[in-house]
């Protein structure tokens, strides 16, 4: 049985445009993790805008032991991106031509799951949106705030 020269174009189109869809839903991202928040995408490096992460050199107290907080906020973010696709929003370039960007994935703001999660601070001297997500971890004493520790930017000024 042959297909009409209509009915054969048509399947041809429709086959067509499904692999096009599946190929550029599924095309993979090569992501590599640096720290906690800062990630390369396809060789892109993107700094998670308006958050700032402990060091991955640097340590918290906590009852006494040394916590390795900043490989820690590493590891929370490797574990929250897995193979999900992830997407981000581009806001510019910082003075290092990194592109700073606030990334989601499965619709969920990275930097607000890592502030949330008290392995994150909201970086006031650039943005005021995680301020609310820092409260809450500070309050519930979630993560780092549970700690004894030096915030990021007062740990690189001395290291």
């Amino acid at each position: 049985m042959y297909l009409s020269k209509r009915k054969a174009i048509l399947v041809i189109s429709t086959s067509v445009l499904v692999l096009f869809f599946t190929y550029t839903d599924t095309k993979s991202q090569d992501i590599k993790i640096t720290d906690g928040d800062t990630i390369k995408i396809n060789g892109e490096k993107i700094r998670f805008s308006g958050i700032d992460t402990p060091e991955l050199k640097q340590n918290c107290i906590k009852e006494g032991q040394s916590n390795p907080c900043g490989i820690t906020a590493k590891q929370i973010l490797v574990d929250k991106i897995g193979n999900n696709k992830v997407i981000c929003i581009s806001e510019g370039k910082d003075k290092y031509k990194r592109t700073l960007a606030e990334c989601f994935v499965n619709d969920e703001s990275l930097s607000s799951y890592l502030v949330r999660s008290g392995y994150a601070f909201a970086y006031r001297k650039y943005s005021k949106k995680f301020i609310p997500d820092e409260d809450y971890a500070r309050i519930n004493k979630i993560g780092i705030w549970g700690m004894k520790f030096k915030y990021p930017w007062d740990y690189r000024r001395n290291n």
